[in-house]
């Protein structure tokens, strides 16, 4: 497949999933909340999934910014935020800081953040992460392939997207936008106590 063929087809997923967000979101609100998504306001989509409807995360691995292995298996049990990100979005500059800032409140809490730097170059990425101050280890993810797998699970329409993941790997949250720090922070204080 050429690689105008595999963008075309990174946009169509995007574009439905973000339908199919919608729909999700509107059911919710139509039926009582019987779709177990919970907006918790903000000024973005910020959500919820309820225990009996969170979907499992899909397994990954790659390489970080710095050349290092990670996998996301390394840190089951734990809380994992996990951000897709590029260095040259603005909205992701714009969330950068609540999130390094999370990252060091949650530091030793069981809590574990990742990133996933998409479509970007190393240099880009690791002057983005040096100057923001982000401290955790990001994937690269040039070509989307860590990107398109969770998509299939719940709709990432864009950058930046954050999702909340529990000590079951299932997504007990998401961020769709740039994320608030009181936003995580809602989010995170449901998933560790539960």
């Amino acid at each position: 497949m050429s690689r105008a063929r595999r963008r075309a087809a990174a946009v169509m997923a995007a574009v439905a999933a973000g339908v199919a967000l919608a729909v999700v979101l509107l059911t919710g609100a139509a039926n009582g909340n019987s779709s177990g998504v919970t907006d918790i306001g903000g000024n973005t989509s910020a959500v919820l999934y309820a225990a009996g409807h969170r979907p499992l995360a899909p397994e990954f691995s790659g390489t970080t910014l710095t050349g290092s292995r990670l996998s996301v298996s390394a840190y089951r049990g734990k809380v994992v935020v996990l951000n897709f990100w590029g260095s040259w979005c603005a909205p992701c500059r714009e969330e950068a800081p609540a999130l390094a800032a999370l990252a060091r409140t949650y530091r030793g809490a069981g809590v574990a953040f990742l990133g996933v730097d998409v479509r970007d170059t190393d240099a880009s990425a690791q002057a983005f992460a040096r100057d923001f101050g982000i401290t955790y280890p990001s994937v690269a993810d040039p070509a989307s392939v860590v990107t398109m797998d969770f998509t299939t699970v719940v709709p990432i329409a864009g950058t930046p997207t954050t999702l909340v993941i529990d000590r079951t790997r299932h997504i007990a949250g998401a961020v769709f936008g740039a994320a608030t720090y009181s936003e995580l922070a809602t989010i995170l204080a449901t998933v560790t106590r539960g």
